[in-house]
């Protein structure tokens, strides 16, 4: 499952979305106040802004048998975004994030998020993280990567597959096969994985092609420290990719051209 080879960069990478989010004990001022101070902070690099409220789940309270919903404040929800629109820093009273629709590399990732959370600790002081998370979305093409007639099977490592990985089946018969799996990995981390074939959307449209998905919501629980959340993310990123070439066959790795 997991591949102990050295970290490359892919020129045909198939990343839809790579988001960061860090959880913190709630922080009622980012709710009830404007984040000006932080807007300056990020403004050369995030010069768009806008802001959501979103409703919150309600909440269950009570004893069993006993039990009553409630209704939950609604979640003020700030953006800054780049110019470009690439890039997007999200900003609630429990969480910060990063998200990219446009991945290069873990370096420029990296860089991305540094001034904003930097910014964010100086100006809020969270006492710890509760949730320090990293996930990458990938959506492979067989088309776009010359391999449309190539099964999944000689693709994908046959514990992402499951019964469709099986020579005696046609791949056509399989109206839905997926693997979906949590659990606990090295360095203190945990993951929840999907991994199958689906249809997708891309600007609102129906894409044709059915796509193989490959999503990483990889997390360290826990009360994180302030001054290790960097670190955290670091060992989040290394893992991710000991998965995913684990997870691809030398065919695909090759399709996906690495350097």
């Amino acid at each position: 499952m997991f591949s102990h080879e050295s970290r490359c960069i892919y020129r045909n990478h198939q990343l839809a979305d790579v988001i960061c989010q860090l959880r913190f004990p709630e922080i009622l001022t980012i709710g009830t106040t404007i984040p000006d101070r932080f807007q300056e902070a990020i403004r050369t690099e995030f010069p768009r802004y806008s802001k959501r409220q979103e409703m919150a789940a309600p909440k269950l309270a009570g004893v069993p048998g006993n039990l009553s919903v409630q209704k939950q404040e609604p979640v003020i929800n700030h953006q800054f975004m780049s110019a470009d629109g690439i890039w997007r820093i999200n900003l609630t009273s429990k969480f910060i994030s990063l998200s990219c629709s446009r991945y290069t590399c873990w370096e420029e990732f990296a860089g991305k998020l540094d001034k904003p959370l930097a910014s964010f600790i100086q100006l809020y002081q969270p006492a710890f993280f509760e949730r320090v998370g990293l996930r990458y979305v990938n959506f492979i093409s067989r088309y776009d990567l010359g391999l449309a007639d190539v099964p999944y099977r000689e693709l994908i490592a046959p514990s992402y597959l499951g019964p469709m990985g099986d020579e005696d089946v046609l791949e056509s018969a399989f109206g839905r096969s997926s693997v979906d799996v949590e659990m606990g990995i090295r360095g203190g981390c945990r993951v929840k994985l999907h991994a199958g074939p689906g249809m997708i959307k891309r600007g609102g449209q129906q894409d044709k092609e059915v796509k193989f998905i490959f999503d990483q919501d990889l997390y360290m629980p826990g009360q994180v420290p302030v001054n290790l959340s960097a670190g955290a993310l670091q060992t989040l990123h290394a893992q991710a990719w000991s998965i995913f070439r684990g997870a691809i066959t030398d065919k695909l790795h090759d399709a996906l051209e690495p350097k």
